[in-house]
């Protein structure tokens, strides 16, 4: 048998044989998610967060996991189908436009990637450094993030950030009116980081039509499964794992994970990479999307946050998965 038809009876193999595999893989990962909703659903841990007040009133009790793989499988465990405002997950595809239509040396350069040491919402942050937002997950940096989209105006800008997460998503995302519009009531802060940044040359648009979007963009409502495809989407190198539409180009995605792996759970970001070892950002609604470069992203929402902003039975939940399938991009713990 020569080499070339070992190289064909290998490869035939390994077609015939991927389905089984891969069905093993589906039904180890949903017992795993099983078990780790088991595991933490009675975790009375955390709070809602109130500042926003629409969110202090919904359910505390919701508890979802969703799994995407590369290959387009999705395991839903749990309260997977409750809409919730995708929050502060959203600054992570914002990012991924800009970098998609002008380049990744536009967020270095403009905004930065620096972890900043303070508090999400910091003005302090801009003005003891040099006038730029530090990175794109703070609300300083998003704000900037999304003025840095290519627009003529308010309505073709919005129109540019919702396309690029329906696409992501895989399927038609709208805005949770009810959360749009205690936002808009209560972000007074947000206006004046928005108005620093312009002052100092790094809002690259009108202060409050940046800050009005970017309120939108947070109040944009997704379910545990919508959330767990658009991280699918950058596990598997910028391609939707469901529609297989391209979203956002290869060279674009170790950059976007980066910056997920040092600013993704704000003050708690060294904490989760060194327990969970996965690029992952969260939202104040509860939800948190991590991802597994090249295999799957985790997706875990529950309403209850610790003191940094993040959810807490959906952080352990995925850092109990990852723990048990040795997920951590730094190298297996087992």
């Amino acid at each position: 048998m020569n080499t070339r038809t070992l190289t064909t009876i290998v490869g035939l193999l390994a077609v015939a044989l991927a389905p089984l595999a891969s069905a093993q893989d589906a039904a180890t990962l949903e017992k795993l998610a099983k078990e780790a909703r088991a595991k933490f659903k009675d975790d009375a841990g955390g709070k809602n967060a109130d500042y926003i007040p629409a969110l202090a009133k919904v359910p505390s009790h919701l508890f979802g996991l969703t799994i995407v793989t590369v290959d387009g499988k999705v395991i839903n465990v749990g309260d997977v189908n409750s809409p919730f405002s995708i929050q502060s997950c959203s600054k992570v595809f914002t990012m991924a436009l800009v970098m998609q239509e002008s380049g990744a040396a536009t967020v270095f350069e403009k905004i930065n990637v620096e972890p900043t040491g303070e508090a999400f919402n910091s003005i302090r942050a801009i003005e003891e450094g040099d006038g730029r937002a530090d990175n794109p997950f703070v609300n300083a940096g998003a704000i900037a993030t999304v003025s840095l989209v290519k627009a003529k105006n308010a309505q073709e800008r919005w129109d540019k950030i919702l396309g690029c997460y329906s696409r992501f998503a895989g399927e038609k995302l709208t805005v949770l009116d009810d959360i749009y519009t205690s936002e808009a009531a209560t972000n007074f802060r947000n206006r004046g980081i928005a108005h620093v940044l312009f002052n100092s040359g790094n809002l690259h648009a009108e202060p409050l039509e940046c800050t009005d979007v970017y309120t939108k963009q947070c109040s944009v409502g997704v379910t545990c499964r919508q959330l767990a495809v658009m991280g699918g989407t950058l596990a598997n190198g910028g391609v939707n794992p469901v529609t297989k539409e391209r979203c956002l180009d290869a060279q674009h995605v170790p950059k976007v994970l980066a910056v997920m792996t040092m600013a993704g759970f704000y003050d708690g970001s060294g904490a989760w990479a060194w327990n969970a070892g996965l690029p992952a950002k969260t939202g104040v609604g509860g939800g948190i999307v991590a991802v597994v470069p090249g295999k799957m992203a985790i997706t875990g929402f529950s309403p209850p946050l610790d003191a940094f902003g993040n959810s807490v039975r959906a952080q352990k939940a995925i850092q109990y998965i990852s723990e048990q399938l040795g997920l951590s991009i730094f190298g297996p713990g087992k």
